[in-house]
């Protein structure tokens, strides 16, 4: 049939197809792997990220990858490998990042050759599969004990930001902070765990509270700033004056009247305070205001008050406390108990500490820094170590790390692509030629040279002894990562291969791109 063309988009529309589309998608998911890439590692950079004048400073990959606001949609796959590693395993969003660019530029070499992609698409899930079956071949055998917990913990927090104290000490408070949340079927109650960060110190003097903080200060100036062995009222709610349900008028006539009003008022507050009083209980935390009569009552009987609580769930949960709407419904087999309430002035900010509840299974780790750039990168490294243990502890125990289980996954998926019939088999190999970028950027980053480092690393493997990069002095060097005690979980390497690979090959396959303005 002829005449003329039919136009089924808008003339706004922009369509890149075939080479073009593959080509741009796949250089955008390269260029995010190296943005990151040199954050990589003990010796992995930082990164100042500057946005309407709000300044990050990090090595954090996701952390990175988010404030970079990055809008090319190929690109933004691979922030949700990110996102998604950090999610469900809290660390090694960096090795899933470079991993997935240097998959994707192992596709562009095979594209260049005329290797379909689907067939670099399965052959990529063929190779992750092995890929999965050397890390499991890797964990070590036994329970994990509270040093190999620890040094989990350190090897997730070495290279990155720690203020002035070294990764050891905050490994140790990490380890007790999971310890105190573990049920007795050895399960995480990882919800337990807070990070409260609070600048005006030096990092050193982080530590472990027993129970929560609350950033929130007494309502009035005369109340007790410490209360121990305190029973806890919990309110959802204002204690103010008391609301109708129906609109109504009060005329006021005379002076009487109006001081009857008034007095009918200071009963209603005065009576909930009493309550309080006559629940027996020494604090109340309520979610809503507290009205300042209601407040000077209190105060006067040497109840401490702290209004506009957010989580009264964290407050219930280490103090076993019931909650109720108002202060009336409470019983006093109702009320919480903590060993010790206080509250600590900390520069400008006044924070309410309940230790040692009833319940007390909810712990906060109270991490101190001298700037805000230093608390919130500390923050950030204490978070994903929580994270890390959590997964060596409950998904399936732990492998060496440093780059050495890298290279036996290399290894590994390199013996098995001979099996692999036809085309299929260079995706194979390209996949572990993939996984070695990550010991050669370890390397890098060290400061040794990454081809030299790479060759003795198979060299040692070959070899039967087991080797990673690990760093020492002005460089490093090629060593046994589980006598210097480098240790990574296997959930973490497991869900770095299955996300770099989901993200690698859903780009692979598109050789379309329709943009609509």
């Amino acid at each position: 049939m002829g005449g003329s063309p039919m136009f089924i988009l808008s003339e706004d529309s922009q369509r890149t197809q075939g080479d073009d589309a593959q080509s741009s998608n796949i250089s955008a998911g390269k260029a995010i792997s190296e943005a990151v890439r040199t954050t990589l590692g003990p010796r992995g950079m930082d990164k100042m990220l500057v946005a309407d004048g709000d300044v990050v400073i990090t090595n954090d990959g996701a952390t990175i990858l988010q404030e970079m606001e990055i809008e090319h949609p190929a690109a933004n796959m691979l922030v949700e490998v990110a996102q998604t590693q950090e999610e469900e395993v809290g660390d090694g969003t960096t090795t899933a990042s470079v991993l997935a660019g240097e998959l994707l530029s192992k596709a562009e070499e095979l594209l260049e050759d005329d290797v379909h992609p689907t067939t670099i698409v399965e052959g990529y899930h063929e190779a992750s599969s092995l890929a999965r079956e050397a890390i499991d071949d890797l964990v070590l055998d036994g329970d994990l004990d509270a040093e190999d917990l620890i040094t989990v913990a350190e090897s997730s927090m070495t290279g990155k930001g720690t203020g002035d104290v070294a990764a050891g000490p905050l490994a140790e408070t990490v380890v007790d902070a999971v310890d105190h949340v573990r049920t007795e079927d050895g399960a995480i109650d990882r919800d337990s765990i807070t990070i409260h960060a609070q600048v005006g110190s030096s990092s050193s003097a982080t530590d472990l509270i027993e129970g929560v903080i609350v950033d929130e200060e007494p309502v009035h100036d005369n109340m007790p700033r410490s209360v121990a062995d305190a029973s806890i009222a919990v309110v959802d709610g204002d204690l103010d004056l008391s609301e109708s349900n129906i609109d109504a008028e009060y005329n006021v006539n005379n002076v009487d009247q109006l001081n009857a009003a008034i007095e009918s008022e200071e009963e209603d507050l005065r009576s909930q305070a009493q309550s309080v009083v006559d629940l027996g209980a020494d604090v109340l935390f309520a979610s809503g205001d507290v009205e300042d009569r209601v407040a000077s009552y209190l105060a006067k009987d040497g109840i401490l008050a702290i209004d506009g609580v957010d989580d009264l769930g964290a407050i219930i949960s280490a103090t076993g406390a019931t909650r109720a709407s108002a202060v009336e419904e409470l019983e006093t087999d109702e009320l919480g108990n903590a060993d010790s309430i206080s509250v600590e002035t900390y520069g400008d900010d006044d924070l309410t500490f309940i230790e040692g509840g009833a319940a007390a299974k909810a712990v906060t780790v109270f991490a101190r820094g001298g700037t805000e750039h230093v608390v919130d990168e500390l923050e950030r490294s204490i978070r994903d170590a929580l994270d890390v243990v959590t997964a060596a502890i409950e998904r399936g125990g732990v492998v060496p790390g440093a780059g050495a289980t890298e290279i036996v996954i290399a290894d590994y998926v390199r013996d098995h692509a001979a099996g692999v019939e036809g085309r299929k088999q260079l995706a194979v190999e390209a996949f572990a030629d993939a996984v070695d970028v990550l010991p050669r950027t370890l390397a890098a980053n060290t400061g040794m040279d990454p081809i030299d480092a790479l060759v003795d690393l198979r060299a040692a493997y070959e070899n039967e002894t087991l080797s990673g990069i690990l760093s020492g002095g002005q460089s490093g060097e090629v060593a046994d990562p589980l006598e210097a005690g480098v240790l990574d979980p296997a959930a973490v390497k497991r869900e770095a291969v299955d996300s770099a690979t989901e993200a690698a090959t859903m780009i692979v396959r598109i050789d379309d791109v329709i943009a609509a303005n």
